[in-house]
């Protein structure tokens, strides 16, 4: 049995989402960062703040590109380019 994929939303992202973190099985055809942004950008209305050029992206806590790809229990964070702390 794979393990979930661990999805972080950090700073202003986490308060427009209500939402800090998700726990997901990897969905079908979900290979990459950029197909799994594509993915939570498709829920619509808020989560397409996710598609914007500033939003930062990391893997397992190594900052990310959109052909990075994933596999089942990873952590992948999205953040702003500034986050206090």
């Amino acid at each position: 049995m794979s393990a979930p994929l661990k999805i972080v939303y950090l700073a202003g992202l986490a308060d427009s989402l209500g939402l800090r973190e998700e726990h997901l099985d990897l969905p079908a055809g979900v290979t990459d960062v950029a197909s799994l942004q594509a993915w939570l950008i498709a829920r619509g209305e808020t989560w397409e703040l996710l598609g914007a050029t500033s939003v930062r992206l990391a893997v397992n806590h190594q900052l990310a590109t959109g052909t990075h790809p994933l596999q089942s229990g990873d952590e992948v964070a999205f953040f702003p380019p500034v986050t206090g702390g």
